[in-house]
């Protein structure tokens, strides 16, 4: 126990573990399956993925923004608190979102558990376009009769576990084909244990408000987009749809992220700064496993509660409302943790520019703007993977605990490569462990779009140990070699919040649009190519720039010890003004505020 309480590092360290642990639940709760709960509101790609990139937008520029107020005004507990109570409310609200189809909780139900949802009553039961075979034995061509046989709620298709929700089934949803014609009678489906007639199966019934996924040449057809667009709006989302879903969950995300976003970096912030004052800031390195060891344990127990609570909770919502109230719960649960948090009662008089001092560090030095634009495409190409690798499983069958389960694979992996991080960054260097890591996230996207079953995606997941855990360690070693004194803190935050989250953004804004014009196979494939290219250009480009020359003390103190000439006099014989004069010539513009 230290002589002092205000500085007890033990028991700081205790508290900042278990605060970490329990956000890290606290995140994985929502954050891995927010954009399956999008989807099962019957939003589209283009439409979740302009959600995602405005809250990964948010998140990049406020959370630095509060953590720069709170230090200023002396108010970091009350901002922990705050951001803690705030985010509960603010998650619930995202729950008064209403669905495009009122009756999609029902329909989501059965989706998640294979089943065949419920038939609508007649009397509410929308137009269905029949299209039937040319000849009464044959069937349709073989790519429009899967495009027909996801899209329909009527009939099983491949993917026994994904039923996508729909609200609006405008009449004339197919294009014109060669014998086609119209009706508006209502479509029944075929009885479990019966095999369809030849009748039966000539006719299927398309819906084109269904979130544009990876389906058929049908949904996708110029034809069918023009008559989307002409019946209910732009890309499948009618102006009632644009006012009752869209505008409403846009609004909630983006107040709930900028509530919740300053939590960690003004958390991380205040604990650097505790352990600062008695020169213990080497034991921060070591609280990151904490955090992955609560998002591995949140995410596969929030999945588990999901598969059994989904659809027994009476919220008349789709079923991933669970998510959001484990969410509020784990929030609670960490209030009482903040209060103790350790925050430093003194302050320290720094230069407030630091941040502008990071910025003009990173566009005077060429190995900085290289590692920035890696940092960019990475945050990037992984945003498609956060966004819409779960609606890939869920294509192929896969429930939610699998999905958790392949998260905390990557994460425990993650822990396990750590003790070898020093021996990984000595072998390869700091630019081949980017490399490596780089090629190994390239690898996963291109074994994505391959996935072909609810279980491939678990054998690939090893390789995030090195795609997450061996790239950022070898851009933090970078970053702490480039920087100068004083700006190793708020370099490494633009990288991780302005760059990453900028990348973020624009991956899930253009993801989605991609997504939606072609499929979700096409994404992954795109982005393992834009990965491969810069690679190769990284790989060429780094050994051409300038090296810092580092300067080895220990041989001038030897140099120095050996010298018997003490009589000369003058500072050009001082051995350390020789060697700090190159890096004075460097810093002396950046230390200026």
């Amino acid at each position: 126990m230290s002589a002092n309480p205000q500085w007890d590092i033990r028991r700081a360290l205790g508290v900042a573990g278990l605060f970490h642990l329990v956000c890290g639940a606290r995140d994985a709760s929502v954050t891995p399956f927010l954009t399956l709960y999008l989807r099962q509101l019957g939003l589209a790609a283009p439409w979740v993925g302009i959600l995602m990139g405005s809250k990964h937008l948010t998140a990049a520029f406020w959370a630095p923004f509060c953590a720069f107020l709170a230090h200023s005004h002396r108010r970091r507990r009350v901002l922990l608190a705050g951001s803690l109570l705030g985010s509960v409310g603010a998650s619930l609200l995202v729950l008064l979102v209403p669905p495009l189809d009122g009756d999609l909780g029902h329909r989501s139900c059965h989706a998640g558990h294979g089943a065949t949802p419920a038939v609508p009553p007649a009397e509410a039961a929308p137009a269905v376009n029949f299209t039937p075979a040319q000849e009464p034995g044959s069937s349709l061509p073989a790519r429009r009769g899967a495009g027909v046989s996801r899209a329909s709620g009527f009939s099983k298709g491949p993917a026994a576990g994904v039923q996508a929700p729909s609200s609006h089934l405008p009449g004339n949803s197919v294009g014109p084909v060669e014998g086609a014609w119209t009706t508006s009678e209502v479509l029944h489906p075929v009885p479990s244990g019966r095999e369809a007639t030849p009748w039966e199966g000539a006719f299927k019934g398309v819906s084109s408000a269904l979130p544009l996924l990876a389906g058929g040449p049908a949904l996708r057809s110029p034809a069918n987009v023009s008559a989307t667009q002409g019946n209910s709006g732009t890309l499948g989302l009618s102006v009632e749809g644009w006012r009752r879903t869209f505008i409403p969950g846009l609004v909630s995300l983006v107040f709930w992220e900028l509530l919740a976003a300053p939590l960690e970096q003004v958390a991380d912030d205040s604990l650097f700064e505790y352990l600062d004052f008695v020169d213990a800031t080497d034991r921060h390195r070591n609280l990151w496993v904490w955090k992955l060891l609560g998002t591995a344990a949140g995410v596969c127990g929030i999945a588990a509660a999901v598969e059994q609570l989904g659809c027994s909770l009476k919220t008349g919502g789709p079923r991933g409302a669970v998510s959001f109230y484990g969410y509020a719960l784990l929030s609670t649960l960490a209030l009482p943790v903040s209060t103790v948090f350790p925050v430093p009662i003194g302050r320290r008089r720094e230069p407030r520019c630091k941040t502008s001092k990071a910025l003009s560090l990173v566009e005077g030095d060429p190995r900085l703007v290289l590692l920035a634009v890696t940092v960019f495409l990475t945050g990037a190409v992984t945003s498609t993977v956060q966004n819409f690798l779960f609606w890939h499983m869920q294509d192929q069958g896969s429930s939610e605990l699998v999905m958790g389960f392949s998260v905390a694979l990557g994460l425990l992996g993650e822990i396990l490569l750590h003790p070898f991080r020093t021996t990984v960054l000595r072998k390869l260097s700091r630019p081949g462990t980017i490399g490596l890591g780089l090629g190994c996230l390239a690898g996963q996207l291109l074994y994505y779009s391959f996935l072909w079953s609810w279980w491939s995606v678990l054998p690939v997941q090893a390789l995030s140990a090195l795609s997450s855990g061996a790239l950022w360690w070898a851009v933090g070693a970078s970053i702490e070699d480039l920087a100068t004194p004083g700006t190793e803190r708020p370099l490494s935050a633009m990288f991780r919040g302005h760059f990453y989250g900028a990348g973020a953004s624009l991956g899930s804004f253009v993801g989605g649009f991609v997504v939606w014009r072609f499929s979700l196979p096409v994404l992954y494939q795109a982005s393992c190519a834009v990965l491969g290219l810069w690679l190769a250009l990284f790989l060429s480009v780094q050994p051409r720039l300038p090296q810092e020359q580092k300067i080895s003390y220990s041989k001038l103190l030897v140099v120095e010890a050996s010298d018997t000439s003490d009589s000369e006099q003058g500072t050009e014989r001082d051995w350390l003004v020789k060697a700090s004069v190159g890096r004075s010539q460097r810093t002396g513009q950046s230390s200026a505020c």
